[in-house]
This record gives C-alpha cells, sequence and structure tokens, in this order.
C-alpha cells in the first residue's frame, strides 16, 4: 500500500518554544489516522505544516509520493478544524458553492456535489438558511461538507463529532468510513479515547513537541497489555488461588488475575478445569487507548518535571 504522508524528522519553533521536535511517522493511502495528544502537544502545529499554514524550520513532507508543494497540493487537501470556519451572515447554500469553487470545482460540479451531500446528509432545506441560525451539531455536519465535497485525498478531521447528537455521529462515522473505503485518508484529531478505538486504523500519539507512540491500535494494545485475564465460572471452587496467577478481584464466581512471570493462561485454565471446574467465559484484559493515553502522558509530565529539578 503507497503512503499518502509521510513526516520526515520535522521540526518548528516559536521563540524559545520547540513546538514540534523532531516527528517522523507515515500515512498508507486510505487509512484512518489517529492524530492523539494532550493540550499542547504539538498537534495544531503538526496540522498547520500538513496543510501548508506553518512551514517547519527543518525535516521534509512527502505528499502522494513528492515532496510537499503547499500552493500546489493544499486543494488536495480538506481540513476541517475544531473551531468553526464559516461566515455567519452567508446563506449555506452561497457558502458552500463559494467554497467549493475556491477549492477547483466548477460551478456545474460544485452544485451537482453540493446536491448529493445535501441530500445524503439531510440537509436540502438549508439552502437559505444563515450559519447563526444553526445548532452547533447543524453547524458541524455543514462543515464536514464543505471539508470533504472536493473529494480530497487527504481530510483532517479535529474533532469531528463535537456538538453532534448520537444518531448524526453515526451518519458521519458511516461518512468517514466510505470515504476511506473509496480511497480518501483521514487524520482524525480527538480526546475522545473511545471513538479513536472504533474508528483508527492506526495512532501516533504526541506530547511535548514530541512523538511518544506510534502503531496500530491493536499492536498498541497489545504493547501495554499487563497479563490480565477475566474468568467466569459456573461454581466457586474450592480452591480459588494458585502460583501461576494472582488474583487482582473477583466478584461472586468472576475473578480477573493476572499471570504471573514465567506462566501461561494454559496453567491458570488448567487449575480451575482440575478442580472439576466449567469455565463460562475467559477472556484477556487489553488496556483502552484512554489508559494508555494517561499513563504515558503522565509518565513523560513526570520525566520531564524530574529533568527540570536536577537541571
Amino acid at each position: 500500500m503507497n503512503n499518502i504522508l509521510e513526516l520526515q524528522n520535522l521540526q518548528k519553533y516559536f521563540a524559545t518554544q520547540k513546538a514540534v521536535d523532531d516527528i517522523s511517522f507515515t500515512i498508507p493511502q486510505g487509512n484512518i489516522f489517529g492524530l492523539l495528544g494532550p493540550n499542547g502537544a504539538g498537534k495544531t502545529t503538526l496540522i498547520r505544516m500538513i496543510t501548508g499554514i506553518f512551514y517547519p524550520d527543518s525535516g521534509n513532507i512527502i505528499f502522494d509520493g513528492k515532496k510537499f508543494d503547499a500552493l500546489n497540493d493544499c486543494v488536495k487537501i480538506g481540513y476541517m478544524p475544531e473551531e468553526r470556519g464559516l461566515y455567519k451572515k452567508m446563506k449555506i447554500g452561497e457558502q458552500v458553492l463559494y467554497l467549493a469553487q475556491l477549492k477547483g470545482l466548477s460551478k456545474a460540479d460544485a452544485l451537482q456535489k453540493i446536491k448529493f451531500w445535501f441530500e445524503r446528509l439531510e440537509m436540502e432545506s438549508w439552502w437559505n438558511k444563515k450559519v447563526e441560525d444553526l445548532s452547533k451539531g447543524m453547524s458541524q455536519k455543514l462543515q464536514f461538507v464543505t471539508t470533504v465535497l472536493h473529494e480530497p485525498k487527504l481530510i483532517i478531521l479535529d474533532e469531528p463529532f463535537s456538538g453532534l447528537d448520537p444518531v448524526n455521529a453515526n451518519l458521519i462515522k458511516d461518512e468517514i468510513y466510505g470515504l476511506a473505503q473509496r480511497g480518501c485518508t483521514i487524520i482524525f484529531s480527538t480526546h475522545r479515547m473511545e471513538q479513536v478505538e472504533e474508528i483508527c486504523d492506526q495512532i501516533v500519539l504526541v506530547n511535548l513537541g514530541k512523538k511518544i507512540l506510534d502503531g496500530t491500535v491493536q499492536e498498541v494494545k497489545q504493547q501495554f497489555k499487563e497479563n490480565k485475564f477475566k474468568i467466569k465460572l459456573t461454581e466457586i471452587p474450592a480452591n480459588a488461588t494458585n502460583n501461576s496467577f494472582t488474583i487482582v478481584d473477583s466478584k461472586a464466581n468472576e475473578f480477573v488475575v493476572k499471570i504471573n512471570e514465567g506462566f501461561k493462561s494454559n496453567d491458570l485454565l488448567q487449575h480451575f478445569l482440575q478442580q472439576g471446574c466449567t469455565i463460562e467465559s475467559f477472556n484477556e484484559m487489553l488496556p483502552s487507548l484512554n489508559e494508555i493515553f494517561i499513563d504515558l502522558v503522565e509518565g513523560t509530565k513526570s520525566t520531564t518535571r524530574a529533568f527540570q529539578k536536577v537541571n
């Protein structure tokens, strides 16, 4: 699979602050890619370099197989910022048409695509409304349409579900999947880790301007697993303990256990089977991305504070 975007050792300074510090990663075409990090981590600066708003102080951006040319390549990118970027007093239909033509579409093509998206997202009656008359959720749907209308190769969505009710959130989520299946690549930036687990193929986590994690969602969860398992039995065993595992939590005939070093999950199962227990369910407990995010970010903060104290 070809990479649509490759960042090579990007650095960006603001006065004495290094907002982006030697960050590199690649995004395959058609990938839904999570760009994660706490506030002030460097995500916005990265996005602004990818979209040509900022130029890196050093490093390279390779876009669609060649060095990124901000002036020519920006029309191949759709960016939906977290903040609303729409003209409040302008009629919605006229505004979408204007923005589509700015992205290189002819008036006829733009009108055709607007009709398609307005019907698809149930916005047909909005044409003569003004943005200031829309709710937050309705504005979010409109901004999504203006981002994807010109069929960009790379779509950047910053908190795309903000303000949406569950029905419209699912509607937009289905469209994100559909765009990826049609070959679009999507950078998805959010603080909602459960959305990342559900939607993203691959993630990168940045903090204090540095990349601290990169990989597929499953690779990351496997990397940080703690050998914890949940086992549910149909009856309580006479002897619940064994040197192959440690009980972390228990409730009635359900146990959360951690496999001790040098042992395997089969040793745990064998212990209960030898007592004649019937195993109703047995599942490995992988950490959530939210738990991994908090542990890594807090760990980075602790390391930085210790370094500053020593120096």
